[in-house]
């Protein structure tokens, strides 16, 4: 895990898990005064009369966190992850404080560029889940990864 990872080094199926991360109610409330203040997410009462019945977390702070679990758990090694495209992303149910999250990668394919040389695209399915192994986020991405292969 402490090497440069290439594109060669991942196969369709594979999988990469993450360690926990507590999504605690302090963290919860500073993020989403600072990017999302919405009743839902900072007032009690008011979230408790929403459709969400409590408190919830942002979703653009469980992407956040999705991040920061696949960061550490050396998803591409060495390699800094570079997106190219993020796809099809869909909140199945909303982070709540207090929540542990996981998030897991499948590798869904890898491709060369074309027009980069030494370098080629990786394809994952990125679903993270609370502590009850509930989906709360499914997401496509697309890396840019280095690739032993040269573009033909």
């Amino acid at each position: 895990m402490n090497a440069e990872k290439h594109l060669e080094d991942f196969v369709a199926g594979q999988r990469i898990r993450s360690g926990e991360f507590v999504a605690t109610a302090e963290l919860v409330r500073s993020f989403t005064q600072a990017y999302d203040p919405q009743p839902m997410h900072l007032d009690e009462e008011a979230a408790q009369a929403s459709m969400f019945g409590g408190l919830i977390g942002s979703g653009w702070q469980t992407l956040a966190i999705t991040m920061r679990l696949l960061v550490d758990a050396k998803l591409l090694g060495t390699t800094p992850i570079v997106g190219v495209a993020l796809k099809d992303v869909r909140f199945h149910k909303p982070m709540r404080p207090g929540d542990v999250l996981t998030a897991q990668a499948e590798v869904l394919g890898t491709r060369i560029s074309r027009s980069n040389s030494g370098r080629g695209f990786l394809d994952l399915l990125v679903i993270t889940s609370n502590q009850l192994g509930e989906r709360l986020v499914t997401q496509n991405w697309t890396l840019s990864v280095p690739s032993n292969s040269r573009a033909t």
